[in-house]
Parts: structure tokens; C-alpha cells; sequence
């Protein structure tokens, strides 16, 4: 069984990069979307990446963002992957030539096996919580919503926090799991200042799942 990947959303300092890195992340992502309160330039999000080893994927948020906004992120960390999250087709998310994940809203009545097709080119699915405007929620949805069968990688995002991912990764199976605020310092000045022990839980709790995912089921008694 493969693992599930892991990626911390919503970077801003280089320190919160180092502890991100340092509990065994796979990706982190950085919001180029000027509405987020976790935003960063694509300047600064090149000077972020830049911290990065090898086989730790830098992720570019972007919420319709005009073609020479995507171009200057890119331009700014060459190897990242990007994310659409706001109400782009597919030819939009196609058009940098580069692999992309398409978030869903978990609206209700979004239809998830009809967009998978919809965005078939798309890298992987990243659930989240439907809320009104932009940005995370912090919320959860309704996991047993997320049909059997989705024809691509999912990756479960929305509300996540060290002490609800265990379950989440054993309802859903996702590819991935991304959180953003279930990692934060709850009495920080702004969003965006990640903990590093939280952090570390999330990881943690993530390979427990793994773990027990892993674990043969018990033979069953005959009568």
C-alpha cells in the first residue's frame, strides 16, 4: 500500500518551510491569490522555495488569476506545481503547460465523478470545504460525500487538524491530505504562522493512519 502524501498550504516565513520540511512534508504550498490573509507575492514565494531539498514539491495557489500573474509565479519558482481554486475551465488550467491540481467546493449537489472527467488533465482532485468567497474555512465537510470510483488522485483538504486526519485518511483513502490552518499558532498576529509541534502531530497522525490502513484485518473465527 502506498502512503499517503502530505502537504502543509499557506506558507509564509522560512521558518515555518524548515519545520514543515524538517517533519517529513511532501509539498507546501504558497497562496498567490492577494484576498488570502496567508498571501505572499510571487517574489516572496521564490525566496520561500528556495528553501527547499530536493523531492519537496513547491505548490502555487491561485484563485482566477490573469495569465501574467501565473506567468510571474512561475518565472519565480520554476518547478512548482500549480492550484486552481477559484471558477477556472479547464482550458485556463491548462494553458501554462504546467501539471495543476483542480480544487472542488463540496457544494452541495457539485457532481465529483462529472468534474473529475471535466478536468481529466489535472494532476489530482483537492477536496475542500465549500464556504462563501475564497479561502479556507477551516471547516470540515461531509467526508461520506466523496463517491467511490473518482477516476483520478484525490487529495483530502478542509478543516484537517492532527486530531481529525486519522480518520479522515481512513474514511476517504485519499492520495493526499493538505492543511493550512489546523497548523497554525492560535495566538498569532495574523494567519500564515504555522506551529511547529502541530505540524509535526499532523505528520505523525497521518503515518499512524498509514499504519493502521496497513495492518492485516483479523482473521475471522469459524462457528
Amino acid at each position: 500500500m502506498s502512503r499517503t502524501r502530505i502537504k502543509v498550504c499557506g506558507l509564509t516565513r522560512e521558518a515555518d518551510v524548515a519545520d514543515a520540511v524538517a517533519a517529513g512534508v511532501d509539498a507546501v504550498g504558497f497562496v498567490l491569490w492577494p484576498g488570502s490573509g496567508r498571501h505572499v507575492s510571487a517574489a516572496r514565494a521564490g525566496e520561500l522555495a528556495r528553501a527547499l531539498p530536493p523531492f519537496v514539491t513547491p505548490v502555487l495557489l491561485f484563485v482566477d488569476a490573469a495569465p501574467d500573474e501565473i506567468a510571474a509565479g512561475i518565472a519565480a519558482v520554476p518547478g512548482a506545481l500549480l492550484q486552481f481554486h477559484g471558477n477556472e475551465t479547464t482550458a485556463q488550467c491548462e494553458a501554462a503547460g504546467r501539471p495543476y491540481l483542480r480544487a472542488a467546493r463540496m457544494a452541495e449537489g457539485l457532481d465529483l465523478l462529472d468534474f473529475a472527467r471535466r478536468f481529466s488533465s489535472a494532476q489530482a482532485l483537492l477536496l475542500d470545504t465549500h464556504a462563501e468567497g475564497y479561502g479556507g474555512s477551516g471547516k470540515v465537510f461531509d467526508w461520506s460525500r466523496v463517491p467511490a470510483g473518482v477516476p483520478c488522485p484525490v487529495v483530502l483538504s478542509g478543516g484537517l487538524n492532527p486530531a481529525n486526519v486519522i480518520d479522515g485518511v481512513l474514511r476517504v483513502r485519499p492520495f493526499a491530505v493538505d492543511v493550512s490552518s489546523g497548523v497554525e499558532s492560535s495566538d498569532a498576529p495574523r494567519k500564515g504562522i504555522k506551529d511547529a509541534t502541530l505540524i509535526r502531530r499532523f505528520c505523525e497522525a497521518v503515518r499512524e493512519a498509514d499504519e493502521r490502513l496497513a495492518r492485516p484485518a483479523p482473521a475471522s473465527r469459524a462457528t
